[in-house]
């Protein structure tokens, strides 16, 4: 019967994380399932519903009426994100209520304690929706459940995972500093930052490229061996397949306006045509596949020479668009300032490199280098893009157990946000490159007549060019080179 508590638990979960949907209208799937602790039917319980700012998710829960057996798990209806997410949250001693962030772990996750050289491989533990203290206490809960007999089989392992069970509980009591990572190659993982949109210092996020290895793990395709490479008849047949028509500067118009929005295209077709389009084989980001990318070299007026790239798979209709700075590393970084005042200003073309931060000092907003990648947008589209981005790392602020003091700072956060696109007072966007391959257009044929727009270039720190790798950069046997020839 659907009034039992298994029920009311998944309702208070639902509730819990997805107070903006309305659960009462979501149909509830109800199927018979096998019961893995007496071998009776008992009956799985499906629910999909959403995450506030997260995605969607499949709640299910199982109960057992012949010997109570219950249990929840939580698997993503969403697609497979673009990059793998690793989080990394530090614990201090005494710092108890850190252990109440939420945390959502899907199947493909890996968490550690490196402190105890402790790990949670994927399989161990399925995709669920807990706290870190929840996580901690299911892996004592699962190594707890043979330790009977385990004493009696092997004391000597027995008496070691006890001392081992006592160092994780040290954790839960607060008693030791450690540090919890979770590592999802999916990208379909979260932990809380309460501090949201504001960083944290105790939490830091890198999105990265997953390998060959970890996409076939997550059952795609990943890019074939040099045994399995095709003939070379195979290759130039494959060659000369063109998906998106022949290459060319109409064909490369055509192809980059399928792969990318059309304010992209028009914004980067706004200053010079490709002369030509030339194509690069690849695989797919997603499923691996063979595919191409097409590429070509232009020039924008008042910056410099780029590299526009774009790709789309045939297979899966991943689609994925980038542009790189071309040329030399310029020797000084670069900080624009833009002070917004009028709707033409939101409209303004903007390239933001993956190395630029980007302020709004209003707002007290920062995000760091690399945080959206690259983007060819506008103004308005970049804050548009920056929110959605907040919106979706942030989590469980609007469910129903937060704290009212957090959902009043986003809420009004949203507001001021939303202030900056309205123009209800004027304000200041401030892109600051290291590698000087960032771009916001002027408002005037000449760019010292836009008085509006600052352009300041800076000498990079130390700190800047090693994180940058340039301090190890060598470049003594390609100037030698150069010299001989010429």
């Amino acid at each position: 019967m659907e009034s039992n508590g298994q029920l009311a638990d998944i309702r208070s979960v639902v509730e819990g994380v997805g107070a903006e949907d309305d659960t009462s209208v979501t149909p509830l799937h109800q199927i018979e399932s096998l019961c893995m602790s007496c071998g009776e039917n008992g009956i799985t319980r499906l629910l999909l519903t959403r995450i506030p700012h997260f995605r969607e998710v499949v709640l299910m829960a199982f109960e057992c009426p012949h010997c109570n057996e219950r249990n929840n798990e939580v698997q993503f209806a969403g697609q497979l994100q673009p990059k793998g997410c690793h989080y990394q949250l530090e614990v201090p001693s005494g710092r108890t209520e850190i252990l109440n962030r939420q945390v959502v772990k899907s199947d493909s996750a890996t968490i550690k304690i490196p402190e105890l050289d402790f790990e949670i491989p994927p399989e161990a533990q399925r995709g669920s929706l807990s706290t870190v203290e929840g996580v901690i206490a299911r892996a004592l809960d699962g190594l707890q459940v043979l330790q009977d007999e385990r004493k009696k089989i092997d004391p000597e392992k027995a008496a070691a995972i006890d001392q081992f069970l006592e160092k994780l509980r040290s954790l839960l009591s607060g008693d030791s500093n450690f540090t919890f990572v979770l590592d999802d190659p999916a990208g379909n993982s979260y932990v809380e930052n309460p501090y949201a949109p504001s960083p944290d210092p105790l939490l830091s996020i890198r999105f990265y490229e997953r390998t060959p290895e970890q996409t076939a793990a997550l059952g795609f395709l990943s890019e074939p061996t040099a045994a399995e490479e095709p003939a070379p008849e195979e290759n130039n047949l494959m060659s000369d397949v063109v998906p998106h028509g022949s290459v060319g500067s109409v064909a490369g118009r055509r192809a980059i306006a399928q792969c990318n929005p059309d304010e992209v295209a028009a914004a980067l077709c706004r200053y010079s045509a490709p002369e030509e389009v030339d194509t690069l084989p690849t695989t797919c980001g997603a499923c691996g596949v063979k595919t191409v990318t097409r590429f070509f070299a232009t020039k924008i007026p008042y910056f410099r020479e780029v590299i526009v790239m774009a790709s789309s798979c045939d297979i899966c209709g991943y689609r994925s668009s980038e542009l790189k700075a071309g040329g030399e590393i310029p020797p000084k970084g670069k900080r624009i300032t833009l002070q917004v005042k009028n709707l033409r200003d939101l409209s303004r073309d903007v390239i933001k490199s993956d190395s630029a931060s980007v302020k709004v000092p209003e707002l007290e907003l920062e995000l760091t280098s690399g945080t959206l990648g690259g983007q060819v947008t506008t103004v308005e589209g970049l804050i548009t893009k920056i929110c959605e981005s907040l919106e979706r790392i942030h989590g469980f602020s609007l469910g129903d157990s937060s704290d009212e003091w957090k959902k009043k700072k986003w809420t009004d956060f949203k507001l001021r946000l939303s202030q900056l696109l309205s123009l209800e007072d004027e304000w200041t966007l401030i892109i600051d490159d290291a590698l000087a391959a960032s771009f916001v257009s002027p408002a005037t044929d000449a760019i010292e007549d836009d008085k509006q727009l600052t352009i300041e270039e800076y000498e990079r720190t130390w700190e800047q060019n090693e994180e940058l790798g340039l301090n190890d950069m060598d470049t003594t046997s390609a100037d030698t080179a150069y010299q001989t020839t010429n």
